[in-house]
């Protein structure tokens, strides 16, 4: 798939889900704030707890960008850790690779993000790691492969050249950003995760 249809399905998921998922998205909904489709602009009918439920349940599968599995079986795992189940599904989701790859600067959509992954230029404490989802644990340092560190889509994050789109760092990241290093120094809370999301309804989604 190429980067400008990839580019486009973003785009469209985007306005479908109500929430921006890529820079290039954003200024798409400056210009058109409704779904995609014909109706796009009719006012929503009265929407079932089912869909309202499968909506947000999409939205949080879209922001981490999970296959369905991926989602469920990340469920599962939260439902038995203590406390409440959906606040543990965005933490347990938030210390994944990819995802804090992402939060430090080092790309600037949660595709690049597991892209520079999977293509072996990220280090987490010294060593190569490739899966997106391998999980980071307090204390451990996340870094950009030295070698990988002069070509020029990591220069330009050295540079801060994605900060104006993404939120600020959150407190549970360290990052040197000109060393494209960052310390994940906590476990994240939920109310400091940058993700638009009722957990709560993906829960009810999930236990019905």
């Amino acid at each position: 798939m190429s980067s400008v249809t990839r580019s486009r399905r973003q785009v469209r998921l985007s306005r479908a889900l109500g929430i921006a998922l890529t820079p290039k998205a954003v200024k798409h909904f400056e210009k058109r704030p409704y779904p995609p489709g014909e109706h796009g602009r009719a006012r929503r009918r009265t929407e079932s707890d089912y869909a309202v439920r499968l909506r947000e349940k999409q939205r949080l599968r879209a922001q981490y960008a999970l296959r369905e599995k991926q989602l469920a079986r990340a469920y599962e795992e939260a439902r038995k850790d203590k406390g409440l189940t959906g606040e543990a599904l965005v933490e347990n989701l938030e210390t994944r690779l990819d995802a804090l790859v992402l939060r430090s600067g080092f790309a600037r959509t949660i595709l690049q993000a597991r892209q520079a992954v999977v293509h072996r230029h990220i280090l987490v404490d010294g060593k190569i790691v490739d899966r997106p989802s391998f999980r980071v644990k307090p204390g451990q340092t996340i870094q950009v492969k030295p070698k990988s560190q002069a070509t020029t889509p990591f220069q330009v994050a050295a540079a801060g050249a994605h900060r104006d789109v993404l939120p600020a760092v959150p407190g549970y990241l360290e990052v040197q950003l000109e060393k494209l290093s960052a310390q994940l120094t906590r476990r994240p809370k939920r109310a400091e995760v940058p993700v638009t999301c009722e957990v709560q309804l993906v829960v009810e989604y999930y236990a019905r």
